[in-house]
């Protein structure tokens, strides 16, 4: 996939991405709520020698002992003996143990420098906890660097004496400062927190609209579709919601003022789809041009009937002489869409009770529309509709006019095979979010099992906004017909206007 492929893609499933994202968040501070609050002060000494050297080369002697001896002070820094004293001095019920867990003993890395840092429920306790330890790990390096000797001395009457003298050790730990309160917590980090709880509410998200898009396997791009089938798509036929209830036709012979109108207004875009879906079969094949089209789809409800009823119109509006044939004698459709009489039909004219110029409908919005309707239904439609006297009744109407014949689904009955057989092929029509890949395909394996040609596939009901009408175009041309876009453009071209006059 292209980035553009991975924008689309989070652009269908951005509420749940900001769900997951404010869920993280949420979560994240929740956590920091129920988490104790630790404060932590910190209070620094160095290691030098009681007397500086006097000379360049005494400092650089003085301060690579202090160096060498940080370490060893480290180790006095996290000893229980420092925070015994340390209990003493403070008077803590802990124990030493408990308390070494508090302290952490740093040394900035070539430094004389000793950072002690700790921590308390409390600011007060983290800053009082921090000056005595430094101060007892003072104590406690002097306390056992520190050391005696005797010295034999000779008295006035020449008498031996032994002198006991203490020796302090060459290099001190002195404090630099003193532990400051701390103004806010250390633990939780209310910030760092939300970040990561965010961090991982997006990736959810996003994980989630990458692994629904690989998992949902509903139709809904042309390119997928020809990738998948190996059938070109030859129409994409916008949702049309002035389609409802009986009124499927798509609106002919309006006035301006009638534009407003939802069902005309939607089907204006839905009349330049069947159009660009008419000139897709008239250069189909140039030498020898399709007369006989079975339109069918996977399943029920893809909306077959109203494209091949439509696709009949917007042939005939062309000058092209138009039979329109329901050869769904299960569950016919034509007659309620064009608001025809149920009475005699196709299956009439081939069961012999009635002949065609009886059942013969001139649509009365184009002259050079026929149509002729189911009729009765009847108890073997697969048989009917693969009998001789159908194979010759749609050549026959063949030799003066484009056949178009509304078939049952492909997956439900074995009719539209039969009749693709006789055909020159069928279109396939599929519901863009609704028709999965596997049951097109399916389809398709069906009319080729029975030598049908599947001539293309025509994706119906594209969504004009949102995520999806980006595959087709829809967004930035079929909606000129949305009143709402009329409005922007006036709009756009009164402030053209107004900045016309302002620089006359």
């Amino acid at each position: 996939m292209e980035l553009r492929d991975y924008l689309r893609i989070l652009r269908a499933h951005w509420w749940v991405i900001i769900l997951a994202t404010l869920a993280g968040l949420a979560i994240a501070f929740g956590w920091t709520l129920l988490q104790p609050k630790i404060y932590q002060a910190d209070v620094t000494g160095i290691v030098q020698m009681k007397t500086g050297g006097t000379s360049v080369g005494e400092e650089t002697v003085a301060q690579n002992l202090a160096l060498s001896k940080v370490t060893s002070y480290i180790q006095y820094g996290t000893s229980r003996a420092v925070a015994q004293r340390t209990i003493d001095k403070l008077g803590l019920k802990t124990t030493p143990e408990s308390l070494v867990g508090r302290i952490s003993v740093t040394n900035p890395a070539e430094t004389p420098i000793i950072k002690v840092t700790a921590s308390s429920s409390d600011p007060e306790g983290a800053r009082d906890l921090a000056t005595a330890w430094l101060s007892e790990m003072v104590a406690q390096i002097k306390e056992v660097e520190t050391t005696t000797k005797t010295v034999e001395t000779t008295d006035a009457d020449g008498n031996t004496v032994e002198t006991v003298q203490t020796v302090e050790p060459l290099l001190n730990l002195v404090p630099i400062d003193s532990a400051i309160l701390p103004d806010s917590p250390s633990s939780p980090n209310v910030r760092l927190a939300l970040l990561i709880g965010g961090l991982l509410g997006l990736a959810l998200g996003v994980g989630y609209a990458l692994l629904k898009h690989q998992l949902d396997r509903r139709v809904r791009s042309a390119e997928v579709v020809e990738r998948e089938t190996g059938v070109a798509v030859v129409g994409a036929v916008p949702a049309n919601r002035g389609f409802e209830g009986d009124s499927r036709i798509i609106p002919v012979g309006v006035s301006r003022s009638e534009e407003r109108d939802k069902h005309v207004t939607e089907g204006r875009s839905t009349a330049e789809a069947l159009r660009e879906l008419r000139t897709n079969l008239q250069f189909m094949d140039v030498d020898n041009p399709p007369r006989i089209i079975v339109v069918t789809s996977p399943v029920p409800g893809d909306g077959k009937s109203t494209i091949a009823a439509n696709l009949a119109v917007t042939v005939a509006l062309s000058g092209q002489k138009v039979v329109l044939i329901d050869g769904d004698l299960r569950r016919p459709m034509i007659s309620t869409i064009f608001n025809l009489p149920t009475g005699g039909g196709l299956s009439d004219v081939l069961a012999g009770r009635a002949v065609i110029g009886d059942v013969l409908h001139t649509w009365s919005g184009a002259s050079n529309l026929q149509i002729v309707t189911a009729g009765r239904t009847p108890p073997n439609p697969s048989e009917v509709l693969g009998s001789e006297r159908m194979n010759q009744l749609i050549h026959w109407f063949a030799e003066n006019s484009l056949v178009i014949i509304d078939a049952p689904p492909l997956l439900a009955v074995t009719d539209a095979t039969i009749l693709a057989n006789r055909a020159d092929g069928a279109l396939v029509v599929t519901s863009v979010g609704s028709t999965t890949y596997e049951l097109l395909e399916k389809a398709l394996g069906t009319l080729k099992r029975a030598n049908a040609r599947a001539m293309g596939i025509i994706l119906n009901r594209i969504p004009k906004r949102g995520v999806d009408s980006a595959y087709y175009g829809y967004r930035g041309y079929y909606n000129q017909d949305d009143p709402r876009y009329s409005k922007a453009r006036k709009r756009a071209g009164e402030k053209r206007s107004r900045r016309e006059q302002i620089e006359v």
